[in-house]
């Protein structure tokens, strides 16, 4: 993929939903879709409210203040002091995420929580400057994790001071992805606000220098070759077939018509951006490799893999159009499975409800992602990291270059042996376990494995087709959560009857 694709390479996005080609990215900005109904027979039902929040939380030369959106449902919150669960928002629409976390929505009333939906700065409705949040990189410049974890801080500060009866209540922290990042250091740099937190498919590792950058497309890769015969192998294949086919102008008008491409290829530039495409398309199959019919990203059948894997496991060599009429084929199931859509655009985004620029924006500051591919451990064309080739391509898309050391000074890197109660969740199947905490690191630093798990499947609705994994791993969040709730009534009487005596 050369220089291009280094920006790309790095900002397959943490919501499950993998890049979007850059020259896509202004179109999709303000777009947003509602999210699903429960699938689970609950009903989805909650108050949409906004609160004022500060522009800096960290200095005094700016002090205006945007309208942060997040969503109530109490309908089960015992009052007095029932807990709060409080979801750490993603890069995108909050509803979007609220119709998605099913887990939250059916544990409520078994605590009898309140349930707190919170909107990231810069996305959604929650806009610092309104239309011109993302005019320049001044106005940019407050789209941080730090202001967003401030955000959350000061958002439940108000609720319990305002709300009556919530002034004792435990708030626990959940989170799915880049939500799950901001769940678990929210609980590191605000204890005294949330008592635990759920860090479910929280990649607080894919930094520099932490883990191998080729870790992530290694698990893709294994996904795919775990459910079909010789799938990743073809898949592999499938690169120099498309080099070899584009190389005349007759071969890329089979290749349009033979994907059914709403923009025919026209050149090289066109080829490559073909190509990442498609990687984006397998890396989204390994995210939400579900084990029932799911509409997560796209509509997709039950284990979406193994239906793709069928027309790729070719047991021997076979010509190169051939191998590409299977690739077409397995990229309709995930583009076209319900048969609806008249030809494929690879411009498209995996969804509208998410905030590509921000994220890029935040990948290109902050976030800074290493990955890689070698074609020999995966299935991809070898790419190295590249940092100054994407430092280079950041700035001249934002005029600003990324920190690659900052994470790890704020959020402590792999010395986070200091803080506690935190569940770090991940799937198997995930790609972003690569980047994960999957081992114990103390007794209340603890990590919970679901072998047959896609992307933060333990927060999705349940469903009969749930493996065992799934099911336990969210019997054992459950009984954390009850354990945090009874530590943290216990401190608190102890604090009521100290300030009797």
């Amino acid at each position: 993929m050369g220089r291009a694709g280094t920006l790309r390479t790095t900002l397959v996005l943490l919501v499950c939903l993998g890049s979007s080609p850059v020259r896509a990215l202004k179109s999709q900005l303000f777009t947003r879709r509602g999210g699903s109904p429960s699938s689970s027979g609950i009903s989805i039902s909650y108050k949409t409210l906004y609160f004022d929040q500060k522009i800096d939380h960290f200095g005094f030369l700016e002090d205006g203040t945007f309208k942060q959106r997040y969503l109530v449902n109490d309908k089960h919150w015992q009052q007095p002091g029932g807990p709060i669960f409080f979801y750490t928002g993603n890069e995108g629409d909050i509803t979007w995420f609220c119709n998605n976390t099913g887990f939250m929505w059916e544990i409520a009333e078994e605590f009898g929580a309140m349930l707190v939906f919170a909107e990231h700065r810069y996305y959604g409705e929650s806009l610092p400057f309104g239309h011109d949040s993302y005019s320049d990189n001044k106005h940019l410049n407050y789209l941080t994790s730090e202001q967003a974890l401030a955000d959350f801080a000061v958002l439940i500060q108000n609720l319990k001071s305002t709300l009556p009866g919530a002034q004792n209540s435990p708030v626990i922290a959940i989170g799915g992805s880049y939500g799950g990042m901001l769940a678990a250091w929210f609980r590191m740099k605000y204890p005294h606000m949330v008592v635990g937190a759920l860090a479910s498919s929280a990649p607080i590792w894919q930094f520099p220098g932490m883990v191998p950058c080729g870790d992530f497309y290694k698990i893709v890769t294994q996904d795919f070759a775990r459910s079909g015969s010789n799938c990743d192998k073809n898949i592999g294949m499938s690169w120099k077939a498309i080099e070899n086919v584009s190389s005349t102008a007759s071969g890329l008008q089979w290749l349009s018509e033979e994907f059914g491409l709403c923009t025919p290829l026209k050149n090289r530039n066109d080829v490559a951006g073909f190509k990442s495409w498609l990687q984006e398309t397998w890396v989204n199959l390994a995210m939400v490799d579900y084990p029932y019919e799911a509409n997560f990203l796209q509509p997709l059948p039950a284990w979406p893999i193994q239906v793709v894997c069928k027309y790729l496991s070719f047991s021997h060599s076979v010509p190169d159009d051939h191998l590409l009429h299977g690739v077409s084929q397995a990229t309709k199931v995930y583009y076209n499975y319900t048969g609806s859509s008249p030809c494929l655009n690879t411009s498209q985004t995996a969804t509208g409800s998410l905030g590509f620029i921000g994220w890029f924006y935040q990948a290109c500051t902050e976030m800074v992602m290493p990955m890689c591919t070698d074609g020999v451990r995966d299935m991809f064309e070898p790419e190295e990291w590249n940092f100054q080739a994407f430092s280079d391509e950041c700035n001249a898309m934002f005029g600003a270059r990324p920190r690659a050391e900052w994470a790890r000074a704020v959020y402590g890197g792999k010395d986070i042996a200091a803080h506690s109660n935190i569940i770090f969740s991940n799937g198997g199947l995930d790609p972003w376990s690569a980047g994960g905490v999957t081992h114990n690191i103390t007794e209340s630093l603890v990590s919970i494995l679901i072998p047959d798990g896609a992307h933060h499947l333990d927060l999705r609705y349940s469903n009969d087709r749930d493996p065992p994994s799934v099911r336990a791993a969210r019997a054992l969040e459950v009984n954390y959560f009850r354990k945090w709730i009874k530590q943290a009534r216990k401190h608190t009487h102890k604090a009521t009857v100290f300030k009797m005596h």
